[in-house]
């Protein structure tokens, strides 16, 4: 033991010298067995790559015997193929030029031809004078990160492939908005036209222009519940000679391609009936048996008419009409009142090989006017209720107007219909005739078109 001031007494020397030794030793079976067992691989080579030393970890990893590699095999005969290539390429000239290379990814090749991902990092030892003497060469396990790696790798793949499929399913799904946009203008084309087509053809059914009668007042209004189907409803107007006019009113039966054709035959039919024989029922009569005859052994079809004759006099004009089935006549008079002009017992036209119709007669004074009208306008539903408008509705309607000729009646009754809105669900005609009061304005002609909605 060394004391402060003193020499060493004999035989401390050989002490501490012994002391050293061990320690030495100690140090030196530590720090090989930190080398041969640590938890990644060492090894050094020769400048041109043969292995010098190599411990336990790494030949573990390899699967091979020591004195196998030690001497006997370069660094890069422990690569893969693709491992030999990056060496030769890449590590072994940036090593050469740095000195030094770290965490560079390559793969190794075990015993059994397993491959195993590692992270190399490399450095040149060299002397006093700056000559490389050695490489040393650390070797960590890089098989967790290679793992997380193609983890991530497939998760950018999945999310790749869900980017993609979404996108196809947006392409898709594109494609098909714009092919539904495309029918939807289309069939919205289609549809234009065919309401322009069920427009003129509704208009051909209906005359183009009521006729100027002396002494009479005359006005119309049509009003189609659905622009995409043909309604059943028909008028009419023309002269029986240079001192009588007929006319008629009706409602067929049913909507469609099929009520069109027997609107069509009823008004051609009561207009060469009316030519051959003028009295209403009569000509009632005749549509009767047409209509019979012609639908009889099929679908039958039968429809509702009023059918008259005008005659003007000296300040006034003698109705005689007919109705089969169909909702009386309405007269507004002069005077301010409203009434409708009773026609009981007329059977529907075309029901019954033979059926009877009611005639009656009026007459029309200045001021009065004639209403003609389909049932869409009395069995149209109003308010919250829903119940129908009804007949005497439309009388005390019309008996609140002012008696100023047919079309002014025309007028309110458009404006009418017009206020139901959707409690209007059928095609509604209307047909006014009338003797214009004193003074009043001399009335311009109407085309059916300037009442058809």
């Amino acid at each position: 033991m060394c004391r402060t001031g003193q020499s060493p007494e004999p035989g401390d020397g050989q002490d501490v010298d012994a002391t050293n030794t061990v320690f030495t030793s100690l140090l030196e079976d530590s720090a090989e067995e930190l080398y041969e067992q640590a938890p990644c691989g060492y090894l050094s080579t020769l400048m041109d790559g043969t292995i010098a030393k190599i411990n336990s970890t790494l030949l573990d990893w390899l699967g091979l015997e020591r004195s196998r590699v030690v001497g006997r095999m370069r660094f890069a005969d422990l690569l893969t193929v693709g491992g030999k290539l990056y060496h030769e390429t890449h590590f072994a000239p940036m090593l050469q030029m740095k000195g030094e290379v770290s965490g560079v990814a390559i793969d190794i090749k075990a015993a059994t031809g397993r491959r195993m991902p590692v992270l190399v990092t490399s450095k040149v030892k060299t002397s006093e004078n700056d000559e490389p003497l050695l490489i040393r060469t650390t070797v960590f396990d890089a098989r967790d990160r290679r793992a997380y790696e193609t983890e991530l790798l497939r998760g950018r793949q999945a999310a790749e492939e869900a980017r993609r499929v979404a996108e196809e399913a947006r392409r898709q799904s594109e494609e098909a908005r714009q092919a539904a946009e495309e029918a939807r203008r289309q069939s919205e084309a289609d549809r234009v036209r065919l309401q322009e087509a069920l427009a003129a053809l509704q208009q051909s059914l209906l005359p183009s222009q009521l006729p100027e009668i002396p002494g009479l007042e005359a006005d119309s209004y049509y009003h189609t519940a659905s622009p995409d189907l043909l309604g059943g409803d028909f008028y009419d107007l023309f002269p029986l000679d240079c001192d009588r006019w007929a006319f008629f009113l009706g409602d067929v039966c049913g909507k469609g391609p099929q009520a069109a054709a027997v609107t069509s035959l009823a008004r051609y039919t009561l207009r060469a009936a009316a030519l051959h024989d003028a009295d209403p029922v009569t000509a009632l009569t005749t549509l009767n048996t047409v209509l019979h005859e012609r639908y009889a052994s099929g679908e039958g079809r039968f429809c509702t008419v009023v059918f008259g004759t005008l005659e003007p006099g000296d300040g006034h004009v003698d109705v005689h009409l007919a109705s089969g089935g169909h909702p009386s006549a309405l007269i507004q008079r002069a005077d301010g009142s409203a009434d409708y002009l009773p026609t009981p017992g007329g059977l529907l036209v075309g029901v019954m090989p033979q059926a009877p119709f009611t005639a009656a007669r009026t007459r029309l004074l200045p001021g009065d006017t004639l209403l003609l009208y389909t049932d869409g306008l009395t069995e149209a539903r109003i308010g919250p209720d829903r119940r129908l408008y009804g007949d005497e509705a439309l009388r005390a309607f019309t008996a609140a107007q002012p008696a100023q000729g047919p079309k002014a009646l025309i007028a309110a009754l458009g404006g009418l219909l017009d206020s139901f809105g959707d409690g209007l669900d059928d095609d509604t005609a209307l047909l006014a005739l009338g003797v214009p009061a004193p003074g009043a304005p001399v009335p311009l002609p109407t085309t059916a078109s300037d009442h058809l909605t």
